[in-house]
């Protein structure tokens, strides 16, 4: 089995180490046919993607795929789930220049409301030293995740339960009714084999990714790709994979 696309890469724009098109040599490099750039979405507060670089990242893409040939890059996002219900930062404006949305929780973005603040990031911090709020968290987190995947196009999620505890077999329902790939990161080590089993049950698409913060680190998958082998998935399951 082999991977063909890598739709989660960073560069510059956000807290990447590389332009897009240093990614984009890579990918080339790397054997790729597809590659996405998506950095992280604009709430992020330390290394969000600036809202006025967006249209600039679109016509860099659109120049390099008018004289690159053997490769298709898309414009993607690594959005972040900022309310309890659901809600991201991608909105309309953002979309439109989109090929790919990804989605994904991480600390640093700027909550919906303050309330949203307590129960995404400060329970999680909580959750890793009192069982009691890891528990209650686990919760929200899958409310929040799932509500998300219902009230958004979202094409992939990323690193489910790497930054946040999760249940991945209600996540995973979800996400099959509403045609939404999990992520299998090469980077941060989720889905693990044994989460992979678990979603693999409820009929739901993966997509294994690089996560790559450097360009050498595009299209590097391998840990992703044998994660996937080991737990049984076979290409078809695969969005970006095959035999």
């Amino acid at each position: 089995m082999k991977v063909f696309a890598d739709y989660h890469t960073h560069t510059i724009y956000s807290h990447g180490k590389g332009t897009i098109q240093e990614n984009v040599d890579e990918a080339i490099r790397k054997g790729l046919r597809e590659v996405a750039i998506s950095d992280h979405g604009p709430s992020h507060v330390t290394y969000g993607v600036r809202r006025k670089d967006v249209k600039k990242m679109r016509d860099e893409i659109n120049a390099i795929n008018e004289k690159t040939d053997g490769i298709n890059v898309k414009l993607g996002m690594e959005g972040n789930i900022v309310s309890t219900d659901g809600k991201i930062d991608i909105d309309k404006e953002i979309l439109k220049d989109l090929d790919v949305v990804l989605v994904g929780y991480h600390f640093g973005a700027l909550p919906h409301r303050i309330s949203d603040g307590f129960n995404i990031h400060v329970n999680n911090v909580l959750a890793k030293y009192l069982p009691s709020v890891d528990r209650k968290a686990r919760v929200i987190n899958t409310k929040a995740v799932i509500e998300a995947v219902y009230n958004n196009k979202i094409d992939i999620i990323t690193h489910p339960g790497a930054k946040a505890n999760i249940d991945t077999a209600e996540l995973a329902k979800a996400a099959a009714k509403r045609d939404t790939a999990l992520e299998i990161n090469s980077s941060h080590g989720h889905l693990s084999v044994e989460y992979i089993k678990v979603a693999m049950k409820e009929g739901v698409k993966f997509a294994i990714s690089s996560d790559a913060h450097r360009p050498q680190d595009v299209g590097n998958v391998k840990a992703g790709l044998d994660r996937a082998i080991a737990a049984g998935l076979k290409a078809e399951q695969i969005l970006n994979a095959e035999d």
